[in-house]
């Protein structure tokens, strides 16, 4: 069974996410939280909330095992904020405040059948 959980607008651009969303796609849900724990970025910690609340979304809603694996974790571009700011000569120049939306789907591990 799969699990998802979404953070929507999270006020950090799609391309500072994605840095961190790559190396924890594909890991277990205890391994991907401790390498978000020791990275520096101070992003790593809205990546490892929704990490943290898909697996408990599994283990409260769906009574799954504590051993889940991030099946497909992925960002997605949310509505950008406008913003100008005055320069020479009477012009103005845009601001591009970007956001994301993180989303995280976990699923129970399969068990591996030894040879």
């Amino acid at each position: 069974m799969e699990v998802r959980a979404v953070a929507k607008d999270t006020g950090i651009s799609p391309r500072k996410v994605r840095l961190l969303v790559d190396m924890v796609r594909g890991k277990t849900v205890d391994e991907a939280l401790t390498i978000l724990k020791f990275v520096s970025s101070p992003t790593a910690r809205v990546v490892a909330k929704v990490v943290k609340s898909a697996a408990a979304n599994g283990e409260n809603n769906f009574q799954t095992s504590r051993d889940l694996k991030i099946v497909s974790i992925f960002v997605d571009e949310a509505p950008t904020l406008k913003r100008f700011r005055p320069r020479a000569r009477g012009r103005v120049s845009s601001i591009l405040k970007r956001s994301s939306h993180i989303t995280v789907v976990v699923a129970e591990q399969e068990e591996k059948v030894g040879s």
